[in-house]
């Protein structure tokens, strides 16, 4: 009688285990070896060469070769033709961004994005929620010779970031709470706020005046000012950002730029839900 057994996970991912008869043979179903890849990879931004991979995952040349290879072909990894080494492509980002019936969430805030770009002249990011940061998704450089940019999927801390406060400010109270009782609030310049306090006191003015900034909090000398693109609860499903150096950027424009990111937000939220 044939029966089928699974084992506990081993580097990462799990193995099945198949009985035929009195054989018994240790297989690795190719999905979860594929996903292991895709983990290993994102959790290396520098990359990986498949020997490297091969060992880490503790897997055979070809099998290797085979996954990297099939994983490339569908455009979720690219290896770089000089160092040979494979990262993550935007596939996967992409993919994770929230839809509606009609568009995704990047299709829907573009238009607007570009307003609030010409508008500013400054870098204008779309971020979402992932875990306990935020991540960018989709990025329009600013009309400067001298910029702010950053690659997508890059993340911030929510507690010191303008886009990361304005999606802490519009979450559900409930899960706003959880968040923070879980969040590090590690200081990475002296202006961040480092206490769950003045993270709370800063969070309610956000709530009142509709947008987050942040004023070297998260990098010296570069600002930003956010708003949350709201559904029909009032509950943030991403924020639209503009960063750039503080002499652009300064406090006395933070309101004037304010309005702007929620017009901006605003429509894009818009666009979404229609």
């Amino acid at each position: 009688m044939k029966s089928s057994t699974r084992t506990p996970a081993v580097n990462g991912f799990r193995h099945a285990r198949v009985t035929k008869g009195a054989e018994s043979e240790l297989q690795v179903p190719a999905l979860e070896r594929g996903l292991a890849v895709l983990e290993l990879v994102a959790s290396t931004p520098a990359g990986l060469t498949l020997a490297e991979i091969n060992v880490a995952l503790k897997i055979s040349p070809a099998s290797g070769f085979r996954i990297a290879t099939a994983l490339e072909e569908l455009g979720y990894v690219q290896r770089d033709a000089a160092t040979k080494r494979f990262r993550l492509t935007h596939k996967l980002l992409l993919l994770g961004q929230p839809r509606t019936a009609g568009r995704s969430l990047v299709q829907a805030a573009l238009e607007p994005m570009r307003r609030a770009l010409h508008a500013t002249g400054e870098t204008t990011q779309l971020c979402c929620l992932a875990e306990d940061t935020c991540v960018i998704i989709e990025q329009l450089p600013s009309l400067h010779p001298f910029k702010y940019f950053v690659d997508l999927g890059s993340r911030a801390p929510l507690h010191c970031a303008a886009p990361g406060k304005a999606l802490l400010a519009f979450l559900p109270e409930s899960e706003r709470a959880e968040v923070l009782g879980r969040l590090r609030l590690e200081r990475h310049t002296n202006r961040t706020l480092a206490s769950r306090k003045a993270l709370s006191e800063e969070l309610e003015r956000v709530r009142a005046l509709g947008y987050a900034v942040d004023f070297g909090e998260h990098f010296e000398a570069i600002h930003c000012v956010a708003a949350p693109l709201l559904d029909r609860h009032g509950h943030a499903v991403a924020a639209i950002t503009i960063a750039g150096p503080k002499e652009r950027i300064p406090q006395s424009r933070f309101a004037e730029l304010g309005q702007v990111m929620q017009e901006a937000a605003n429509d894009a939220a818009r666009q979404f839900a229609s």
